[in-house]
């Protein structure tokens, strides 16, 4: 076998992979499912147990692609994690006011809270005197 045609080379490709047969398994099971309904007429019909059988393996299988991607995902994270793959992000913060900033451009809310905190002896308007 050709190693620049195996589909299992890299985790993306073995994602690419699993997704494929994901989609295949789903088109698979509602043409099984479709012959189930024409089997299925009343009578125990062997046929209409055996479609039924290979519809319950496919949900089966279906559940195990699907466990298998979600760990390949995983897996791919961890590798970005790990290489550094992924620059970090910086830290989302707020904007800092400046002196310069006027205090239209500022929320009101804002400015009140500043002059409470600039001023060592302000109390809050709700806190009571003991």
């Amino acid at each position: 076998m050709n190693p620049a045609s195996n589909p299992f080379d890299s985790i993306e490709s073995t994602h690419e992979f699993f997704t494929l047969l994901a989609e295949i398994v789903n088109d698979t099971k509602k043409d099984l499912q479709a012959d189930v309904e024409r089997e299925s007429n009343g009578r125990p019909n062997r046929r209409a147990e055996a479609l039924r059988l290979a519809a319950y393996n496919l949900e089966k299988l279906e559940l195990h692609v699907t466990k298998s991607r979600r760990i390949l995902n995983d897996l791919r994270s961890i590798r970005r994690l790990l290489l550094e793959e992924r620059a970090p992000k910086p830290p989302v913060g707020l904007p800092i006011a400046s002196k310069e900033m006027k205090p239209a451009t500022v929320a009101p809310f804002a400015v009140k809270i500043a002059t409470q905190v600039n001023r060592p002896d302000a109390r809050p308007s709700s806190a009571a005197v003991a």
